[in-house]
């Protein structure tokens, strides 16, 4: 009798549990009105990563078989329930993947939101679960395929064990690399400094991943004089790096020479691919004339400015992607200049006139004849302060927000939930990829780049763990010291346009002929 009433007891106490949980409706952004987010995001925010967090799931945004995350996934357009997936993916998506997981790891209660709402002290043993399948399948790949020397290419997630995509078979590109390889470094940082010690076996032998690929960095990418390749091509594949038989080069003239995400991939070199001192300042010689000065008005109907900004390829929000993993905001004249950038992306879009939205390289909306995405679009952001002035700006994209929302939460929330409101830009899997400015079309396709970009704004970037590890590492203070030495040569300390405040949503995306998805009304 005893057992019983203990029994009951028990099962009570997880009713109660249960029922204290309150799932958000899936098309909750409406139900939010912008100065409530503007005064306190927090339910807000809740309810994004309740909902974004349905794309952690397996055929959606990942293989629980192996840990590898899938580009992302076709909803159908009337449904908004997956279709097909796209079996491939590439290391900047494992970058984003791997993001989330250091925040678990470390704790935070808005990742274990996303990964585990209803039981969020699970969150951290979910992601250091899977980051140990995802480590087994890093290594699994290497073996078959020593070649990349650690690194990955473009690969097929949908087998257990992961191979080339067609179209990269002997062929690696470094900039997606240099994302990944941050991310895990972060991750490197929160699993040693645990108490347990699984964790800390984990953190050795994924510093162990990281070293290789080290050792290997400047064999495969580094084409000398400062000159970094965007994409190697093996010799071989099959064949290790220190083969006799095996050869790097160049693929054609492309150079990661930027001063935006491609830059991970540079400090990796610099810091840990044995370069000489000759060739580590070489690095930064062969950049220079890419870090631009851009201080003018933005021109429209109306004007605002002048800004100081760094100008950007195209300005779209990708660029920024640095930021989310490196402590560059140590540097002050870097975060003023990114703060403008904000002040430049906001209001540039209120500028333009009848938009409700921001602008970032996404995938074009779905064709409604066939049912398929036409293309990408890489072309757009702000045409006035990018060296790339021919720009498609059509689309709209909800993760256009994210660097905003890094400089103050409640004004890139207000934008997001301005693109949300659009009829079918909510699913059952989150946000959805994009859409139409003028309300004509919607993109039915849900992504690690469109999605886990502002969620990992959300949760801050994991640039403060990185930092605690390049303490440790002996190299934070020569990262600060070239860091202010590069921009401050090109800025020095007097920016134009820090009064300016960034712009809120005035126009709303117009109900023409799109729909919201059946499953999230």
């Amino acid at each position: 009798m005893a057992f019983l009433r203990g029994f009951l007891v028990v099962v009570t106490l997880l009713l109660s549990l249960v029922s204290c949980f309150q799932a958000p409706p899936c098309r909750f952004s409406p139900r939010h009105s912008q100065q409530e987010i503007l005064n306190n995001p927090t339910n807000f925010v809740n309810d994004i990563l309740y909902w974004e967090g349905h794309f952690h799931a397996n055929n959606i945004g990942y293989n629980t078989a192996n840990g590898m995350s899938y580009d992302g996934t076709l909803i159908n357009g009337t449904t908004g329930i997956a279709t097909d997936k796209h079996p491939f993916s590439a290391a900047s998506k494992e970058s984003l993947q791997i993001m989330v997981y250091v925040h678990a790891l470390a704790g935070d209660s808005r990742a274990a939101t996303f990964l585990s709402p209803t039981n969020q002290k699970a969150a951290p043993g979910i992601a250091a679960n899977i980051l140990k399948t995802k480590l087994n399948t890093y290594l699994k790949f290497n073996q078959t395929f020593p070649g990349y020397g650690g690194f990955l290419p473009w690969f097929l997630a949908d087998q257990a064990d992961i191979q080339p995509t067609s179209d990269w078979v002997n062929r690696v590109p470094a900039l997606d690399n240099g994302e990944l390889i941050w991310s895990v470094y972060a991750a490197v940082q929160v699993l040693e400094s645990s108490p347990n010690r699984e964790w800390k076996t984990l953190a050795k032998a994924w510093q162990t991943w990281l070293d290789y690929t080290a050792s290997n960095a400047a064999r495969i990418f580094y084409n000398g004089t400062g000159r970094v390749c965007a994409v190697a091509d093996l010799g071989d594949q099959s064949l290790p790096p220190n083969s006799p038989s095996q050869n790097y080069t160049c693929e054609g003239t492309g150079l990661i020479n930027d001063p935006y995400e491609g830059e991970l991939f540079t400090w990796w070199l610099y810091f840990f691919g044995g370069l000489s001192s000759s060739d580590k300042n070489a690095l930064w010689e062969v950049k220079r004339p890419q870090l631009v000065n851009y201080s003018g008005a933005l021109v429209t109907s109306r004007h605002i400015g002048p800004i100081t900004v760094q100008e950007g390829f195209w300005l779209s929000s990708h660029e920024q992607w640095k930021v989310l993993e490196l402590p560059y905001f140590d540097v002050s004249i870097v975060k003023r200049l990114y703060n403008n950038a904000e002040r430049v992306r906001t209001c540039n879009s209120v500028l333009m006139g009848r938009n409700p939205g921001m602008f970032a390289s996404v995938n074009n909306i779905t064709d409604p004849v066939t049912g398929q995405i036409p293309g990408y679009i890489s072309n757009a952001g702000v045409p006035e302060v990018s060296n790339q002035t021919v720009q498609e700006l059509d689309v709209i994209t909800p993760y256009s927000v994210f660097p905003t929302v890094l400089f103050d939460e409640g004004i890139g929330l207000a934008w997001y939930k301005n693109m949300l409101d659009g009829k079918g830009m909510q699913n059952r899997y989150g946000s959805t990829e994009s859409e139409r400015r003028d309300g004509i079309g919607i993109s039915a396709f849900v992504s690690w780049d469109s999605k886990i970009t502002t969620v990992n704004a959300l949760l801050g970037g994991v640039a403060k763990y990185s930092k605690m590890k390049m303490h440790k590492d002996g190299i934070y203070d020569e990262f600060v010291k070239i860091t202010q030495r590069e921009y401050g040569r090109v800025f020095g300390n007097t920016l134009k346009g820090e009064n300016i405040r960034l712009c809120l949503p005035t126009f709303s995306v117009p109900v023409v002929n799109v729909s919201d998805f059946t499953t999230c009304r």
